[in-house]
């Protein structure tokens, strides 16, 4: 493994959109946002149209992490075109969407506490992509893949749009959300009180004044926010968390804000749409710190219970450094997407 950055044999494309849908959003992120798009060997000399995948980030996540790497290992860019350079998937056009904000991310959702980012999506850079590259435009050509809160809005996003999308995939994507989410609840209501005085206030101004990250109990207050933001926030923009910060105990009120966003408990409802996908990939490793891969189980099971089949596999690993999974799913969406 060489440990430096090679040339692709594919081309990344790395452009910006300048959206109006999240022009004045409500945290005053910046409305111009990067784009990358990935084509296929080939691609400049075929004429011919390709399937694409959408690849979401987890939370957290901002674009050029995508080239990222760790030790021994080929960052996600590298992986993507060896699946098709050297693995012999399908061609496809793979784009890489930025959906970050001020609170870490938005879990590919419209909200009055972060902004519209399903919208973005959905609406501005999919028409991009399709007007500016030689894609499929239709449904069932089009997929949308991503790990974590990636994998949540993979989940999500053709449930509410399967006009856009025919496929998805999920690595340990956010679901059964008492069991991913609630633990943290204790938690924040502990950190809460032992360091800021029971004030998330407190706590967002000593978080931006220091080194991001830097205490123990950053993830779990920035997570928990981050969701309220997105699952529970009113139209006035006023964010409600499913919990009493003092003492954690659940708020049967807007914890069930949140209940309605999970992929699981969404599956019933939207089931004429999932009926109608081309292909459904789950996967999480079995000792996923935020017990992803039992939200993964229960998903699957949610869709069977409907007649949906997916490819679903457990593996063994943490919630981290599962980037080797992506082209493994790109690899199969691109296989069924096609014809």
């Amino acid at each position: 493994m060489e440990p430096w950055s090679r040339p692709l044999r594919g081309r990344l494309d790395e452009v910006e959109i300048d959206s109006a849908l999240l022009a004045d959003n409500p945290l005053g992120d910046p409305a111009r946002r990067p784009l990358w798009v990935y084509t296929p060997p080939g691609y400049d000399a075929a004429e011919r149209r390709y399937p694409s995948v959408y690849l979401l980030q987890g939370m957290t996540g901002q674009i050029d992490m995508w080239r990222n790497r760790s030790a021994f290992r080929p960052n996600v860019v590298e992986l993507i075109d060896a699946a098709f350079a050297d693995d012999g998937a399908p061609p496809c056009v793979v784009v890489f969407v930025d959906c970050w904000t001020s609170y870490g991310g938005s879990q590919f959702l419209d909200s009055p506490g972060t902004g519209r980012y399903h919208s973005y999506l959905c609406e501005e850079v999919v028409s991009y992509v399709d007007a500016n590259y030689a894609t499929l435009i239709a449904a069932e050509h089009r997929g949308i893949a991503g790990k974590s809160s990636g994998g949540y809005g993979a989940m999500v996003t053709p449930m509410l749009r399967p006009d856009l999308f025919g496929g998805l995939a999920t690595h340990a994507g956010d679901a059964l959300f008492e069991v991913c989410y609630q633990p943290e609840f204790a938690e924040c209501a502990r950190a809460l009180r032992d360091h800021y005085d029971g004030s998330y206030d407190r706590f967002w101004d000593d978080f931006g004044s220091r080194s991001a990250m830097s205490k123990d109990h950053d993830g779990a207050l920035i997570n928990e926010w981050a969701m309220a933001a997105c699952y529970s926030t009113d139209d006035d923009g006023t964010v409600r968390l499913p919990f009493d910060p003092a003492t954690g105990q659940l708020l049967p009120d807007v914890w069930q804000r949140w209940l309605a966003w999970d992929p699981v408990r969404m599956v019933p409802g939207h089931a004429a749409a999932l009926r109608g996908l081309k292909a459904v990939w789950i996967d999480a490793g079995t000792r996923d710190e935020y017990f992803l891969d039992l939200g993964a189980q229960a998903f699957r099971q949610a869709l069977a219970d409907i007649g949906v089949d997916s490819r679903f596999e457990l593996f063994d690993a943490t919630h981290g450094a599962i980037e080797y999974r992506y082209p493994l799913a790109v690899r199969y969406l691109a296989e069924r997407l096609s014809a």
